[in-house]
């Protein structure tokens, strides 16, 4: 009876620090998964900044263009370009907008 009784001590000992051990992994996980959505939303808006600064890049390289008063066929050419940037930095913003309201 002894035995059987050590035993039942031993187990209910070994569930208790199971029980622990779960509650700390659960914690560490979503510990875990706050920090990989914040860097997450950090990844998105440096996006954002690299397709802000390309458009900046654009439109310096457009204005150079105007003031060599070059072809106006290459000048129509970047200012397309520069509209389809436009509408792609837009459309991520309004992504990254929508999953930020999640």
């Amino acid at each position: 009876m002894f035995d059987f009784e050590t035993t039942v001590t031993e187990i209910e000992w070994k569930v208790r620090r199971l029980v622990e051990e779960n509650a700390r992994l659960q914690a560490e996980a979503e510990e875990s998964a706050e920090q990989c959505r914040k860097l997450q939303e950090q990844v998105n808006n440096q996006h954002i900044t690299i397709n802000n600064l390309k458009e900046q890049n654009n439109i310096l390289k457009l204005g150079n263009t105007l003031t060599q008063k070059g072809d106006t066929v290459e000048i129509k050419l970047q200012i397309n370009r520069l509209i389809r940037s436009i509408d792609k930095s837009l459309a991520l913003i309004n992504s990254a907008e929508l999953k930020a309201g999640q």
